[in-house]
């Protein structure tokens, strides 16, 4: 059982990373990652022996967010007033700041599914095979939804109108 604990929190620097990008607010990404351990330490009989820890953890992540977001979407704005976090660690240069600043303000203009796609192969580094495990849609939506989702993001930040920024039916 000590194993399995350290296992657990063996994933949750890279759980908070990708809580944090889905979500932007430092203490709803900690509240989310908070979720996702305590559902995965109550049903712990149900993870496979020997299967992928990160994966099935990234599920339950998923799956709490999605959940999470159902209910932050009917509720109202809040709006924090200290945001003592200063955001991923930058080189010195003012430019390379503003190039990051604009990344991720275009990240968070993706459609959701393309911008949950994109930080599990990216940031994350997940092979394709596990983020549609994570996500619970087939490999080739996956690719579809990587392929679209980058070519939205060099669209925004090209600052070029482009047809990637139409919705997609």
């Amino acid at each position: 059982m000590e194993n399995l604990g350290r296992k657990l929190e063996e994933q949750i620097p890279r759980l908070r990373r990708y809580a944090l990008a889905l979500v932007g607010d430092p203490n709803r990404a900690d509240d989310l990652v908070q979720d996702c351990l305590e559902r995965a330490w109550q049903r712990l009989h149900l993870w496979k022996r020997g299967g992928n820890m990160r994966a099935w953890l990234f599920t339950i992540l998923h799956n709490v967010h999605a959940n999470s977001a159902r209910k932050f979407f009917n509720s109202p704005t809040l709006v924090t007033l200290n945001n003592d976090w200063g955001g991923p660690a930058v080189r010195a240069s003012q430019s390379d700041g503003l190039e990051l600043e604009d990344i991720m303000a275009a990240l968070r203009r993706l459609p959701e599914e393309q911008r949950q796609v994109m930080l599990l192969v990216g940031m994350e580094q997940m092979r394709y095979q596990e983020v549609a495990a994570v996500l619970g849609i087939p490999l080739g939506t996956v690719m579809s939804r990587l392929f679209r989702g980058r070519e939205r993001l060099r669209a925004m930040l090209s600052g070029k109108p482009s047809s990637a920024l139409r919705k997609a039916p």
